[in-house]
């Protein structure tokens, strides 16, 4: 759709306020979700002033049609940071954390966590929004009377929360864990698997919930998730837990014991670049463990990782490797695993 007029704009606007009939409410909400998409039209919709109106829709008195429309209609303008924070300075957070409640429809719920995922984007806003209480609306919603849908969008609330240290430990003492470890498993979508995978490789950034996420099971089915059955994103995000758990040393011999080193290294030589920097990672880490270098090693991480990063390892004239590489195949593993996480390949 194009951008309609200013003046055109804000009459649709107008047609979103209280005294306006609940038809034109409608019409005017669902034009302003379709101009939005647009990035022009997205800063003449904030210009017309429509942000404050549709926070005033999430309010009791609305059915809940318009609450869902509304929380659309704000998914879409909180693409832009600067409308992150005008949307939360209009007090949208309460009303949407409001709407996260068990007496509303799977629809709702959807958008409302939709919207609080978009929100939470800023980085003020992640502590705005675990301060508003959101956290254990988000965390029941993971659980299996939830559709998938419903699922994969508070699992995206929840991983882009986990971003910051202190929701970190509220959201695992919140008992996010388990049901995030469940929605890893085969029954569900990959794009719920992927969200929940992200979910956790966040929470595990933390001393003790890496040890928590391990003792729940997590490791065996990210180790399915390696696999080439997954979708890229969902490889990623597998092996991006794996690389934040292979910090704790029990963690290594476990990840190690249940399989996951050959699909990592397999990861090395396939698909995006980001991908294969976080199977990098997580080998990197495993690698500290000594036994696990030398399976590393073994498994072909030394010809994947020259092929990945273009190394030329040093060599001499006869092609031993120098003193400083050693020659054992392990370390030269290690050595490379290093410069390709660090970025120089």
């Amino acid at each position: 759709m194009p951008p309609l007029p200013r003046r055109e704009l804000r009459k649709l606007v107008r047609k979103l306020g209280v005294a306006a009939r609940p038809a034109e409410q409608k019409n005017a909400l669902a034009t302003l979700a379709t101009l939005c998409r647009d990035a022009d039209s997205r800063s003449a919709i904030v210009a017309a002033g429509a942000i404050p109106d549709l926070v005033l829709l999430l309010g009791p008195v609305f059915s809940a049609g318009v609450h869902q429309d509304a929380a659309g209609t704000l998914i879409n303008l909180a693409t832009d940071d600067a409308n992150r924070v005008a949307i939360t300075a209009a007090g949208a957070i309460p009303p949407l954390v409001q709407l996260l409640g068990p007496a509303t429809s799977a629809g709702m719920q959807q958008g409302e966590a939709g919207a609080l995922w978009s929100l939470s984007v800023n980085v003020a806003n992640k502590i705005t929004i675990a301060a508003a209480g959101a956290i254990p609306p988000l965390v029941q919603l993971l659980g299996p009377g939830s559709s998938a849908d419903v699922q994969r969008e508070a699992s995206g609330a929840l991983r882009s929360l986990a971003v910051n240290d202190a929701n970190k430990i509220t959201i695992a003492a919140a008992g996010a864990i388990p049901p995030l470890l469940q929605l890893l498993g085969a029954g569900s979508p990959p794009d719920v698997q992927g969200e929940a995978a992200g979910a956790l490789r966040n929470l595990a950034a933390n001393a003790e919930n890496m040890v928590t996420v391990a003792a729940g099971g997590a490791i065996p089915p990210l180790v399915q998730l390696l696999g080439r059955g997954s979708p890229s994103d969902v490889q990623r995000e597998a092996a991006g837990v794996l690389k934040n758990l292979a910090a704790n040393a029990e963690n290594r011999v476990a990840i190690a014991a249940a399989g996951a080193i050959p699909p990592l290294v397999q990861l090395l030589g396939h698909g995006p670049d980001d991908v294969q920097r976080d199977a990098a990672g997580a080998l990197m880490n495993l690698a500290v463990n000594a036994e696990n270098a030398v399976t590393i090693s073994a498994a072909g991480a030394v010809s994947a990782l020259k092929e990945l990063c273009g190394l030329a390892l040093p060599s001499t004239r006869n092609g031993s490797h120098p003193k400083h590489w050693c020659c054992s195949a392990p370390a030269m593993t290690t050595a490379a695993l290093h410069l390709a996480v660090g970025g120089q390949c």
